[in-house]
């Protein structure tokens, strides 16, 4: 096993689930994230759910309703939404947050549902294509200070003469959330950040060498520096009082020993835990992330 630790700075993060009832339960929430003093709170996206927040309407809401976290969709469901109109929405956003957006993106899943909804059903391939002309088309429109109009005549989206800007307030991390061969590598040529779910890999975390590895190869293959890509992961887990030798089972020391090992090993940085209990979200943020900061730093010393 190759030891892999692209040197970001560590993120910590919240998941938590849109819910329609409670009305403000996701909001308050994320306000204990914010004040507990996470990085980041994020939102799945699934406009087919009715029991479920609109995740654009929920982001700007939560924006408006903390004071220092970061927001993001985990992961928008770009078959519903425009490029053009997410490259808009996302920078109206980051400019009304003071630079707190960024834009976790997926190319599509749910096919029976997106088309319910008048989305246009596409196969994998297709959606992965699909997914790196909209990264395109956001990309140029962000770009205020290119000449020209913006002019992408792709496959799936097409925008024609569309005027550039306004710039972000930040350089918005794009995360892609991923799991195969195919979409990795094109997030290697054209992304910012990785996104996946630490349940897709059922135990088998040393996974995570082979898939950072498509990563690498698709950002070398445009010239890119593999670490230009952070590497985050969405994370469950349970605090008990010991956790014999279980992943995320176990005090909030334990817990930072596996994410130190997870940064260091994998190259994980960013660590966004799928909770919607408020106790949990604040025992992380109070011992889990700055025990984890102080591992990784004290390791990195040395090296």
């Amino acid at each position: 096993m190759t030891n892999t630790d692209y040197g970001h700075d560590l993120l910590f993060g919240a998941f938590i689930t849109p819910v329609v009832r409670p009305i403000m339960h996701a909001v308050e929430l994320a306000q204990v994230a914010d004040r507990a003093g996470l990085d980041l709170v994020t939102f799945q996206d699934h406009p087919y759910q009715p029991t479920f927040h609109d995740a654009w309407t929920l982001l700007s809401y939560v924006a408006a309703s903390t004071r220092r976290i970061h927001v993001s969709g985990n992961v928008l469901n770009l078959p519903l939404r425009q490029p053009a109109v997410i490259a808009r929405s996302a920078t109206s956003l980051d400019l009304l947050s003071s630079g707190r957006f960024e834009l976790g993106i997926g190319a599509g899943g749910h096919w029976d549902a997106i088309e319910s909804m008048g989305g246009r059903r596409l196969k994998p391939a297709q959606s992965i294509d699909a997914l790196e002309e909209a990264i395109q088309i956001i990309r140029e429109i962000w770009a205020a200070e290119k000449p020209g109009v913006v002019h992408v005549d792709g496959t799936y989206y097409q925008v024609k003469g569309v005027r550039r800007g306004p710039r972000p307030a930040h350089n918005i991390g794009i995360w892609i959330g991923a799991h195969r061969p195919k979409i990795l590598h094109m997030l290697g040529r054209v992304a910012d950040g990785w996104l996946p779910t630490m349940s897709y890999f059922s135990g088998r975390l040393a996974g995570l060498e082979e898939l950072n590895n498509y990563i690498d190869e698709g950002a070398a293959s445009v010239g890119r520096d593999p670490s230009d890509i952070r590497r985050l992961l969405n994370i469950t887990g349970q605090f008990t009082r010991s956790g014999h030798g279980a992943l995320l089972k176990g005090t909030p020391q334990q817990w930072a020993e596996q994410l130190a090992e997870l940064t260091l090993t994998y190259g994980i940085t960013g660590f966004i835990l799928m909770e919607d209990d408020a106790r949990a979200i604040e025992l992380f943020a109070a011992e889990v992330a700055p025990a984890t900061r102080e591992l990784v730093m004290t390791e990195r010393a040395r090296r």
